[in-house]
């Protein structure tokens, strides 16, 4: 009897203490597989914003928005430092990989948390499970603003500097912002204005993806050198002789003739671009895609980008280019081995400076991203179950963009690229019915780990491109379709509306399809027939360097394609009036029979 009693008293003191760890959460609806082409439902407990969520539920639920977040934080650094910054330096892409994750991780603890500033009614975060990472928004205008530099002679470490020092300068706007009305915001831009840029930021980085998948940017770049005419021009040796003259070859990229032929690098393995095999290694991650959309189950769905990727390396990782008795690996060792086994930031560092050309192009990043977090914010108190006519949802906005501001202040103080408030986390509570706060903080310090552990990033960049690629043109068309949810908020009804549309839409998406109308090619700087700088269309001596800044600052505002269309939405939302209402000068038959 004493042992009986002596037991229950002890599961009765254990019970507090395992509610707080565990607690009761219903996991088989979270972990179960789905049924397909059938309705099916699941029945989970809610967890509001401030709730105190049981340690375990917090850690993977936590795990799932880091995983969620995973694909587009790794994405725009690794882009940046491998196509623009430095192609052969495997250990900064794994710094750049391990500073976004570590950065991220510290800006989503600030925003869940929500600090109050001393002495006044502001406060930095959203006090909400909205999370911060690398935005894709700034990613074209790095890569723009990067080539014109290193085209100029700039150093690409240098030039990557000079654009974390222009970042510090133009987040001011953002941080100005932050304290102005949102009603004011929203009707400067409104889903006309802001819709169109989000999909050009999207239909613009698609194309970006596919050049991956293909095999990878540089290589999908100069592929003209595979053109029949260009062929024989291509690769290293003696120079060739036609008559009495002498012509260098043209060197192939990435450096190696595979066969005579420009050819994309995929661990051991050099294919010409778009070869089969690549496209096939892409691929297999829009299968399992699928797949967990199929099959999935919540949990497997939250994650879906993650489990994606990883099984496209697996695929890569098993399967082998053999020519006879000669078989080549799509992905090597030599990468993850040479990866630190742990990393934190300023283990490398950049020269600041400053770049004047990209700054109007940053601050219309900045523009677009400040009222995406603003509906960001929104549809978080929404997910959340919590209203949005009341003073926390003003303090939440505001929180939000000084956020926004101050993280991308710190990010390019700890080298990383501008950061802003994540949209697609949100379905992820509206699957997982957890809005806990403390859910943000455990995504944090899962992003920190991920960071810290450097194994991780060199895990990453030993993905090859074409994997990478069927990722990404998941990822950007994904910014896309939000663009569309967001226009779908104007009335396209409305003339006005469609002009717009069509005007900004026209042009931004033609320069997404053919930026050589206004830009230079790939490594023929200052060639551009619209403003030449140098070659055969530039008549007299070539650009000063005062001109060179200005055309560089104008090609590319021009060649982006979310600044130029975003301007013109902007200019002609400004100027065009609302439409005419026509009414009959007649009277109707039935009024004049009367």
């Amino acid at each position: 009897l004493q042992h009986a009693r002596g037991k229950r008293s002890l599961s009765s003191a254990m019970s507090p203490l395992y509610d707080k760890l565990v607690g009761d959460f219903q996991w088989g609806a979270l972990f179960m597989p789905t049924v397909p082409w059938g309705k099916s439902t699941r029945k989970m407990p809610f967890f509001g914003r401030n709730d105190e969520t049981p340690l375990f539920v917090a850690v993977i639920m936590g795990l799932q928005h880091a995983f969620a977040m995973l694909g587009g934080l790794i994405v725009p650094p690794f882009v940046v430092m491998k196509f623009s910054v430095a192609f052969g330096d495997i250990k900064l892409q794994q710094y750049a990989i391990a500073a976004s994750l570590i950065i991220s991780g510290i800006c989503t603890i600030v925003n869940c948390v929500q600090i109050p500033i001393p002495g006044t009614k502001l406060v930095i975060g959203t006090g909400m499970l909205s999370v911060i990472g690398t935005s894709f928004g700034f990613l074209p205008v790095f890569e723009n603003a990067i080539a014109a530099m290193k085209d100029s002679g700039v150093d690409p470490m240098d030039a990557y500097g000079k654009m974390l020092g222009t970042t510090m300068v133009c987040c001011l706007l953002e941080l100005f912002l932050s304290f102005m009305p949102k009603q004011a915001l929203r009707k400067l831009f409104p889903p006309i204005v802001t819709g169109p840029a989000i999909m050009l930021i999207g239909a613009g980085l698609t194309g970006t993806g596919i050049k991956y998948w293909g095999g990878g940017a540089v290589c999908a770049e100069t592929n003209w050198k595979n053109h029949q005419h260009a062929y024989p021009l291509v690769g290293f040796g003696p120079p060739l002789m036609a008559g009495n003259n002498s012509f260098s070859k043209i060197p192939p990229i990435p450096g190696t003739v595979c066969g005579g032929k420009t050819c994309c690098e995929a661990g051991d393995v050099y294919l010409p671009f778009g070869s089969p095999e690549l496209i096939g290694l892409g691929f297999s991650v829009i299968v399992m895609l699928i797949l967990v959309e199929l099959f999935g189950s919540p949990f497997m769905k939250n994650c879906n980008v993650v489990i994606a990727l990883l099984f496209g390396y697996f695929v890569a990782g098993v399967s082998e280019k053999c020519v006879g008795d000669v078989c080549k690996s799509y992905i090597t060792e030599s990468k993850i081995e040479l990866a630190e086994p742990i990393q934190f930031l300023w283990t490398t560092t950049f020269k600041i400076g400053f770049y004047g050309p990209a700054v109007f192009p940053m601050i219309i990043a900045f523009l677009v991203t400040t009222i995406e977090t603003i509906g960001d914010v929104g549809a978080t108190y929404e997910a959340s179950e919590e209203p949005m006519d009341t003073e926390e949802f003003d303090k939440s906005v505001q929180g939000g963009l000084l956020s926004d501001g101050l993280c991308s202040f710190f990010a390019a103080l700890a080298t990383g690229m501008p950061n802003t408030t994540f949209s697609q986390n949100n379905g992820v509570i509206a699957l997982t019915k957890c809005a806990s706060r403390r859910a943000g903080v455990a995504a944090g310090c899962w992003l920190l780990f991920m960071g810290i552990l450097g194994k991780v990033s060199g895990i990453v960049s030993s993905i090859p491109d074409c994997v990478i690629g069927g990722m990404t043109t998941f990822l950007f068309c994904n910014v896309f379709v939000s663009g569309i949810k967001i226009t779908s908020g104007a009335d396209l009804s409305s003339r006005r509306n469609r002009i717009i549309l069509a005007v900004s839409m026209g042009i931004g998406l033609g320069v997404a399809l053919v930026p050589s109308i206004v830009a230079d090619y790939r490594a023929s700087y200052g060639t551009s027939a619209f403003w030449p700088c140098t070659g055969h269309f530039r008549e007299g001596a070539d650009c000063s360097n005062a001109e060179k800044g200005v055309r560089d600052g104008v090609i590319i505002f021009l060649a982006t394609p979310y600044c130029v269309g975003t301007v013109l939405a902007l200019f002609l939302n400004l100027i065009l009036p609302i439409d005419m209402e026509v009414l009959r000068a007649d009277k109707m038959i039935s009024q004049t029979n009367a």
